[in-house]
């Protein structure tokens, strides 16, 4: 049994040394989009996408790929979107797992928007803003443009050239809860904008903004195009009743 595991998360790698215990004898290839850091994972690793091999569907039918397990960011929609349309096409199985959304707490200052462009125009009101949604464009930079400061925070360098009140801070989560007050305090930050990306790695800025008493400016979570598993022993369950049958005839 050969399964494609699409990660570049916490959650890829926990699972893939879940499906690492139980199957010990599967080939497992773990799929991320780009190096960061290289995961500690057991398991082949391939980075960089799928179309320096021709493309997904080239090769899951090149590397004898039998089931897919998605474990990418709530928000890369467009992997899952394409994986699952691949695993379809070639008839095979394709599991989800995607982690619980955050729910907002007692004392929590949310204001939820379903549009990025809506979320910042929203967030002009403040001078002093973190931005904790990844990358941004300079269109998206633009509607900032009243804030006196903006600190963007993302793991790799902006795509985008940033103006003169935009503060690029690079930083790999997970991030401690002392460590995300200190930065907001010593910044003299006034509003938090983020993306609704559930877990613990990250969650800790919404501690702090809680305790510091700031606005949440929050991204809800795009729709999915299918099922989805919210916990690992759901999907490992579908997974081993597959295998039961893969085993009795492969290739089914």
């Amino acid at each position: 049994m050969k399964l494609l595991l699409l990660g570049g998360t916490a959650d890829a790698r926990k699972l893939c040394a879940l499906l690492h215990s139980q199957y010990p004898d599967a080939e497992l290839v773990y799929s991320v989009a780009g190096l960061v850091r290289i995961p500690q994972v057991p398991a082949q690793i391939i980075s960089g996408g799928f179309r320096q091999y021709g493309g997904l569907a080239k090769y899951c039918n090149a590397q004898s790929i039998d089931a897919i397990v998605d474990a990418t960011h709530p928000f890369a929609t467009v992997m899952s979107t394409h994986a699952r349309a691949t695993a379809h096409n070639l008839g095979m199985p394709y599991w989800r797992f995607l982690r619980p959304a955050w729910e907002p707490q007692t004392d929590d200052q949310w204001h939820t928007f379903s549009d990025r462009k809506a979320l910042l125009q929203a967030m002009q009101k403040h001078q002093r803003v973190l931005l904790t949604m990844g990358q941004v464009t300079s269109e998206e930079l633009t509607l900032l443009n009243q804030a006196a400061k903006v600190w963007l925070r993302t793991a790799v360098a902006p795509h985008c050239e940033l103006p003169q009140q935009v503060t690029w801070i690079k930083a790999i989560g997970p991030f401690a809860l002392p460590d995300e007050q200190k930065l907001m305090q010593q910044h003299q930050i006034q509003a938090l904008a983020c993306k609704n990306s559930g877990g613990n790695a990250t969650s800790a800025k919404l501690m702090a903004a809680r305790e510091l008493q700031l606005p949440v400016y929050m991204l809800q979570r795009p729709p999915i195009d299918g099922s989805a598993y919210a916990h690992f022993d759901q999907l490992l369950s579908q997974l081993n009743e597959w295998q039961k049958r893969w085993r009795a005839h492969p290739g089914f």
